[in-house]
């Protein structure tokens, strides 16, 4: 694959008409493979330090794959492999970062969930309050390769089983990229001859998987407000175009939710996390789609019987027992909207950000006399930066917010927006950086918490001097090399300095350039800071979050980011 160019290239100079042919197994075909025992599943598990991720998108690239998760954290968007839907392809590790690990688990172990809470739970779910109907049009859509058009054969099923009579039609989509499917089942208590397809405006109950698929217009206009009840699954799942495009975000959730609501009944509806339901409880997220179908049935949006769907589950064969446990989350998540088993769980691999002030980094804080949102910043960041650095270098950034404080005389945005992206350019992960942060205790539980206290890691790194001698791909480090993180982590004091071997490269020069030059920007925008030019500021205070990546990655966006701010001074000086 990564040799596709080269190919073309050579054909290009073949005189006439030329054949390339790329044979490689379906992603799609090998998980179903690898499920029924009929291909190995590598030992082998790719794992990012979201600390170290810069979020730039270039595995996402480089690897085309959707199992590349963006998940938004407190110092902005991070990366995730999604264990549960990873193919282990390794392309990933192209990616021009050092974030990534390979790990190969701890033989017997298992991640940490709440699973055993929930077999261990004795509890009558009640029948559903509103009595489902004898017949009605079900509509569904997702994504291809999460079991969709599995999910429609059992409730056409689940119909037969429960006497009545069923017309369904699936119209899939692409798994290897994620394509949308649709599935129609007509249920009736008799015999029909109408089309298996449902009309605009004839669907009663719609089930959602994925709510991006769930709010186009083609799909809506299936429903009908007042009368569709709508049962949605509000986890996000990001596009191919969100994983390789930091820029695109998943849209706001209260604005997708309002959009259905338009076309539904409102007032009826029911969202739930399934996703979050699924891999915090079965370590999957395949379980999703039976817990938003057990939520369906509560929400007695179903004309069907639960006897019946449980029989069908059974019929179906596989995963038996998960899935009818599956089914009965999504019941008690409508019978008893209180009840979350998964509270107390924290998302696997997350490293959340817990401030931890000494007296040190509390009266740098306090010295600035913020409160309210930027407080909550500095509390984050200062220590950050007394560990990146001291507290001369915490002390630094602490001045300049003040500054910024000053000027805008307590509107608050410009302070905040500082506050975050100066942080990020002072505390730009050098080699010292990435040695704590791959050390730092949080991304060290992480690890164990996923594959086991004895799992073997490879820390998949590309040294920029090897890469310059000609080493094209990553090499493997494994615990042994921690000894190596520490060495470098107290070398710290040596950064930006005569002695500090890893400064003289071109991406350190710029990044040390790049701080200097944001203080001369902002100082620039105080000393004309006015009403109207107050928006301006805080954009152009908010423009170093294009600055993503390492080495050739981070080079292109701070040329991105200086034609950025070029552009926006030019509209500045430009006549009305």
């Amino acid at each position: 694959r990564d040799r596709l160019e080269e190919a073309q290239e050579v054909l290009r100079e073949v005189p006439g008409v030329t054949v390339l042919i790329y044979d490689q197994p379906c992603a799609a075909d090998l998980r179903r493979k690898r499920k029924r025992g009929q291909a190995p599943l590598p030992e082998q598990q790719v794992f990012i330090n979201e600390a170290v991720c810069e979020g730039c998108g270039d595995c996402g690239v480089k690897s085309n794959c959707l199992s590349v998760f963006p998940v938004e954290t407190e110092f902005g968007r991070k990366t995730q492999i999604h264990q549960s839907s990873c193919n282990r392809d390794f392309t990933c590790l192209e990616g021009d970062c050092p974030a990534f690990v390979t790990v190969k688990a701890a033989p017997g172990h298992k991640p940490a969930s709440a699973r055993q809470k929930l077999f261990q739970l004795d509890r009558e779910i009640p029948e559903p309050r509103r009595t489902p109907p004898q017949g009605g049009n079900v509509f569904m859509t997702g994504i291809g390769g999460t079991g969709v058009v599995t999910t429609n054969q059992i409730l056409a099923t689940a119909a037969l089983i429960d006497g009545r009579h069923a017309n369904s039609l699936d119209q899939t989509g692409l798994s290897q990229k994620g394509g949308p499917v649709k599935s129609h089942l007509k249920i009736s208590a008799g015999p029909s001859d109408v089309s298996n397809m449902i009309g605009k405006g004839q669907t009663d109950a719609y089930i959602v998987f994925d709510i991006l698929s769930g709010t186009t217009d083609q799909n809506l206009a299936q429903c009908r407000p007042g009368h569709t009840i709508a049962v949605v699954s509000s986890s996000q799942i990001p596009t191919g175009a969100m994983v390789s495009h930091p820029n695109l975000a998943f849209p706001a959730g209260h604005r997708l939710r309002s959009r259905l609501e338009q076309y539904t009944t409102s007032d009826q509806n029911v969202y739930l996390d399934a996703i979050r339901l699924a891999e915090g409880l079965f370590g999957s997220h395949m379980m999703a789609n039976m817990i938003t179908v057990g939520a369906a049935y509560q929400a007695g949006a179903l004309p069907l019987t639960g006897l019946a769907i449980e029989h069908a589950i059974r019929l179906n064969g596989v995963a038996v027992e998960m899935n009818l446990l599956a089914f009965q989350v999504g019941r008690l998540v409508v019978a008893d909207p209180d009840w979350d088993p998964l509270a107390e769980v924290e998302r696997g691999g997350a490293q959340l950000i817990r401030p931890v002030l000494d007296e040190t980094a509390r009266r740098l804080v306090d010295s600035t006399g913020a409160d309210g949102e930027l407080r909550r910043l500095l509390e984050i960041r200062v220590p950050e930066l007394i560990a990146y650095q001291n507290e001369a270098y915490a002390a630094n950034y602490v001045d300049f917010i003040k500054k910024v404080m000053a000027a805008e005389n307590g509107e608050g945005r410009l302070s905040e927006a500082v506050a975050r992206y100066l942080f990020k350019l002072m505390a730009y992960k050098d080699e010292y950086e990435v040695a704590r942060l791959h050390l730092r205790s949080e991304f060290q539980n992480a690890l164990e918490e996923q594959f086991g206290a004895n799992a073997a890691i490879q820390y998949q790194l590309h040294p920029p001097l090897l890469k310059a001698l000609g080493l094209k791909q990553k090499i493997g480090l494994g615990r042994w090399f921690n000894a190596g993180y520490w060495l470098l982590t107290k070398l710290k004091a040596l950064r930006g300095s005569a002695l500090d071997i890893f400064g003289y490269a071109k991406a350190r020069r710029l990044e040390r350039e790049l701080i200097e030059a944001y203080k001369v920007l902002i100082t620039a925008e105080l000393a004309t800071l006015t009403p109207a030019s107050y928006d301006r500021a805080v954009q152009l205070a908010e423009l170093p979050d294009m600055i993503r990546g390492y080495e050739e990655v981070k080079l292109r966006n701070v040329a991105r980011y200086r034609a950025a701010v070029a552009d926006l001074q030019a509209a500045q000086t430009e006549p009305a």
